[in-house]
């Protein structure tokens, strides 16, 4: 038996949030996809994650919302990470901090772990990911079927780094935070999916999501500026992963990009 998940790039603001609505029924229908994982830590307005907007996205259909270093953007996401085991942050940030890296759902049968890494390069500073890694995988491997990382990183080299570690222990391993998506998708030796960034759910006539001239004024003139999200050319962004659910091995992934 083969399940399938959807991995979704990060969501950003409205138009990310629009696109999940407008989109994800459809593409559920065509993939037939058994499980959805969203990187939602720029859902709200770019920046961070609220209650309601989470409620939202899991209402659409997602069924794990990951994060990464502007998870902590809204105050209120503490208590939403304490509430809500679907709702990650990174593992790898100190332990006193409210939430896990980690959920373990089960759909039809099959017990799915999703695991949520920072990394260290071009980041803010952290607990090291891969030992992190070391061991939410010991603590679930005798007891699901397939698990799931998403490494919220800047470095491509260590994103590979973190496949080559975890290939033959995860059956997929996908890159979010730098918003553009890669076409590096592929199966590794071991059975991992991989792919180095998701890229971006949200307005692509953009800087990385912000409106043009807000964060192109502030390379020309150094200055802090208020960011907002743009609005043109939205798009879907993701990747289809099938996973053989009695070995944990992938065995295929498809990179997603839709128009909405």
């Amino acid at each position: 038996m083969t399940f399938k998940i959807l991995l979704i790039g990060d969501v950003f603001a409205r138009p990310g949030r629009r696109a999940v609505r407008d989109l994800l029924d459809g593409l559920v229908a065509e993939h037939n996809i058994d499980f959805v994982v969203a990187n939602a830590e720029n859902a709200a307005g770019g920046f961070g994650l609220t209650r309601d907007i989470a409620q939202e996205l899991l209402d659409y259909g997602c069924d794990v919302l990951t994060g990464g270093n502007h998870t902590w953007d809204k105050r209120e996401i503490h208590a939403l990470l304490e509430d809500d085991e679907r709702i990650l942050r990174p593992h790898n940030y100190p332990a006193e901090n409210p939430g896990s890296g980690m959920a373990v759902r089960s759909v039809g049968g099959v017990k799915v772990a999703v695991l949520n890494l920072q990394g260290r390069v071009f980041m803010p500073p952290t607990d090291c990911p891969f030992k992190a890694a070391d061991r939410l995988i010991d603590a679930v491997a005798d007891e699901v079927d397939v698990i799931v990382v998403d490494l919220h990183a800047e470095a491509t080299s260590e994103k590979y780094a973190m496949a080559w570690y975890l290939d033959g222990r995860v059956s997929a391993l996908v890159g979010t935070h730098t918003h553009v998506q890669t076409a590096d998708e592929q199966i590794f030796p071991k059975g991992m999916a991989y792919i180095s960034d998701l890229g971006m759910t949200g307005p692509h006539e953009s800087i990385i999501g912000v409106k043009v001239e807000q964060s192109l004024g502030r390379f020309l003139n150094a200055r802090p500026a208020r960011f907002e999200a743009a609005t043109g050319d939205v798009r879907f962004h993701g990747v289809v992963v099938e996973v053989d659910a009695h070995t944990g091995r992938a065995v295929g992934i498809l990179r997603i990009q839709r128009r909405l």
